[in-house]
This record gives structure tokens, C-alpha cells and sequence, in this order.
């Protein structure tokens, strides 16, 4: 018999084969200062555009007022135990139902963990009978949900309608063969990498041929999209038909945990049946404070938002006119798409960090295919016009040295942080 971690040890991983030159630079890279769209990385004042920190949330002077507060007042231990058991209080109760009317639902769980929930709710939700459609480009917490899913799922090729309705088709088929089980269709209001929103119009239309309920996941929508900013639902007219909405704090909140939204009797059902938050600790109390502040500033500060696509359409419309494709993006996710190796990519990187400080995150193979490269930009409310004038010039400047040869090397530079 094998010793299991002598596999492990062998094989490290497409991304751990590359952790002795890359630990601490490339990947677990270490910004300093506080948050904001100048931070520190390796001593060097740098531009962030990785930070999920969308209105500008983190270092707002009423947010960091109330954390302290929060802290304060009742420490982080408090409410001890499991929700269900000892960890409830009128506090989480209230963001749950402040959070519930902003999305126009009747009712909402709160969960500790994005990426933790979506894994449960799909659990809670489907049994070894029902039928899961979702899209292709789904994040990886809704990919690891359905890897616990017992019974069939099929998938739809990326926003395309045509291949949702023959998955559809196919879903329909199984069903009425069983004799048993539904269907749930999963989706996104805004895919993070490429920054397109989900056909929520459009998929919401079928429900007049199709039997299916839908579940949402809005974490990049939640904040920046729709007149009150709750979300691509609201943005795109369809807010009522979204069965399920669920989304994150860790975006335009810049908190800890999330959120799921509903029917009140569905909510119910999930609140008592939940795995990922029945044996778990309560979200702690000065988070819920925290988290019914920034609730406070997303409804009553609209010109955070503004201030965010303001920045966001410099941003795009200045990438745009210097000749870059930023694909489809209809959100605040701004991605670049350039080709070559992941040698360059981190030639390119490097020289962005170190001699145009600029520090953004970059996705190579085998994440998408080889040969290409995206980086993804995120905007907030924060950055300022100086900023994005210094971008632009550092992306077109490295733009014009890939496109000559200049990032080419045979091996990824050894930047690894030394203990």
C-alpha cells in the first residue's frame, strides 16, 4: 500500500510545481498599508487593482467606526455556539431581514462564508432525484456543490441560451423519466473573471416553457448593479423571478460572510436544514454590526456607486481607445485579454510591480488555455483619476514590449520570498 502523501509530494499541483520561485511574489504575494487603491508590496508603493473592495468600503470612516465599536461592545467571541443551539441574537435577526427587503425577497439566511454556503445551499436544496443546469463558466464554490450533488447535472455552454434550452430538453427528458425530482438551474449575475453578466432576462423567460427553479449567485452584482444597487436581478428587470438569490460580503461589503434570499417558507427550510451553518459557530457579533453598517451605506449612499462606474468607464472606455480587448464586460470587472506563455506573464507581471508599480492580478494556464493571458482589474470607488492615467500608460507601455519580444525567457523568475 502507498503512503498517501508520497503522491501528494510527487506531484505538487499545476500551480504548487511553482512555489519555490514563486511563493510570496506570484502567488501569496503580501500588500501592506492600509486598504485602499495605494498600498505597499515589498516596501514599494504600488497601485491595487486586485482588490475586491468595490465602493470603497474597507477604510470608510464610518465602517471602521462601527467595527471598532462592534469589537468593543461585544468581543469576538460572542454569540458562542451553533445558531441553532446558543449563537442567535435580535441583531443577526435584523441583518437578515434588512438584507432580505434590499434584494425584495421575503426573507434571508445568513451564512458564514461565501464560497462555504453556496457548497451547502446546493446540498439543502437537491436531492439524488433532482436535475442541476448550470453554466459552464460557474465559479469554483458552485463547481465543488455539485461535485456533492448525487444525481445529474448538465451543463450549458456560457451565456449561450440555445445550449441552456438543449440542456433544458435533456433535464425535462430525465425527469419525466424518473418520475421524480425538479430541476434547479444555477447561474451567475456577474461571471468574475470575464465580467459579463448571466442571462437573468433571458433564462427567466423560459420559465413559461420550462418547469425549473433558479438560483443566483450574485456576489459582483450585489452593490454595483441595478438602480439601488441590489443587484444584476434588479439591473436586468428580473429581480422577482430569481427564486434563489444569494451573494457575499466580501465585495462591495468588504466584510466577512453572505447571504441567501427567498420565499420566506423556502428560507425557513433552509435555516433548519443548512449543514454548513448548523455545525458552525454564529457569525461573530461585531461582524453583524459591521455588516449592518455597510447595509446602511449601500442603500443611503448612492454616490459610492456612482463614484465606482465613473472609474470603472475611465478605466474601460481608456483601455478600449489605446487598442486593448476587455471582452464583454457589461459590470465593473474589467479583464484584459493579451496572448503568450506564462513565462511572459510573469516576465510582464514583474516588470509591472517593479517598474510601474502597478500590481494586478494575472490568470494564466492552466487555469485558461495556453498561449493566452488575462489580467483582471477591479475598479472601486476609491481609486482616483491619477491612478487610472498611471495604468493606462504602464499596460500600454508593456503592451508594445510582449508585442515585440521583450517578456520572452525560458523559465519563471525565481522571486520567492527567502525566510
Amino acid at each position: 500500500m502507498a503512503d498517501i502523501f508520497e503522491r501528494l509530494l510527487k506531484n505538487y499541483g499545476p500551480i504548487g510545481q511553482h512555489r519555490e520561485r514563486a511563493h510570496g511574489y506570484f502567488a501569496f504575494p503580501k500588500l501592506e498599508g492600509e486598504i485602499g487603491s495605494v498600498m505597499k508590496f515589498r516596501g514599494n508603493d504600488v497601485i491595487v487593482w486586485s482588490l475586491n473592495n468595490y465602493l470603497g468600503l474597507a477604510n470608510h470612516p464610518e465602517i471602521r467606526k462601527a467595527d471598532a465599536e462592534g469589537a468593543a461592545q461585544y468581543g469576538l467571541a460572542l454569540p458562542m455556539g451553533a445558531r441553532m443551539m446558543s449563537g442567535n441574537s435580535n441583531l443577526h435577526e435584523q441583518l437578515e431581514a434588512e438584507l432580505a427587503a434590499f434584494v425584495s425577497k421575503e426573507d434571508a439566511v445568513l451564512l458564514n462564508f461565501g464560497y462555504q454556503g453556496m457548497v451547502s445551499i446546493i446540498d439543502v436544496l437537491c436531492s439524488r432525484h433532482d436535475v442541476i443546469v448550470y453554466d459552464a463558466e460557474s465559479h469554483a464554490c458552485i463547481i465543488d456543490g455539485l461535485r456533492l450533488h448525487p444525481g445529474h447535472r448538465f451543463v450549458f455552454k456560457h451565456n449561450n441560451i440555445e445550449d441552456f434550452e438543449k440542456q433544458m430538453d435533456r433535464a425535462t427528458a430525465l425527469v419525466e423519466k424518473q418520475k421524480a425530482g425538479g430541476i434547479l438551474v444555477i447561474t451567475e449575475g456577474v461571471f468574475g473573471m470575464a465580467g459579463d453578466q448571466g442571462k437573468l432576462k433571458e433564462i427567466t423567460a423560459l420559465k413559461s416553457k420550462y418547469d425549473f427553479r433558479l438560483l443566483v449567485d450574485d456576489a459582483h452584482g450585489f452593490g454595483t448593479l441595478g438602480k439601488t444597487g441590489a443587484g444584476a436581478g434588479e439591473e436586468q428587470g428580473v429581480q422577482d423571478q430569481i427564486d434563489i438569490y444569494f451573494s457575499t460580503f466580501a465585495k462591495s461589503m468588504a466584510s466577512i460572510g453572505a447571504f441567501v434570499a427567498g420565499d420566506r417558507t423556502i428560507i425557513d427550510y433552509i435555516r433548519y436544514n443548512i449543514r454548513s451553518q448548523i455545525f458552525a459557530k454564529s457569525l461573530p457579533m461585531p461582524l453583524v454590526v459591521g455588516n449592518l453598517k455597510r447595509l446602511e451605506l449601500l442603500r443611503t449612499r448612492p454616490e459610492l456607486k456612482a463614484k465606482l462606474w465613473e472609474n470603472a468607464l475611465k478605466l474601460q472606455n481608456g483601455l478600449k481607445e489605446r487598442g486593448f480587448d476587455i471582452g464583454t464586460t457589461d459590470s465593473v470587472v474589467t479583464p484584459i485579454y493579451m496572448k503568450g506563455g506564462v513565462e511572459e506573464a510573469t516576465a510582464m507581471v514583474m516588470d509591472l510591480r517593479e517598474h510601474y508599480r502597478i500590481f494586478c492580478s494575472i490568470v494564466v494556464y492552466p487555469v485558461i488555455p495556453k498561449g493566452h493571458i488575462i489580467y483582471r482589474l477591479i475598479p472601486t470607488a476609491s481609486h482616483t483619476d491619477a491612478d487610472i492615467e498611471a495604468t493606462l500608460e504602464a499596460f500600454s507601455a508593456v503592451k508594445e514590449k510582449l508585442d515585440i519580444g521583450a517578456y520572452k525567457t525560458n523559465a519563471i523568475p525565481d522571486m520567492a520570498e527567502r525566510s
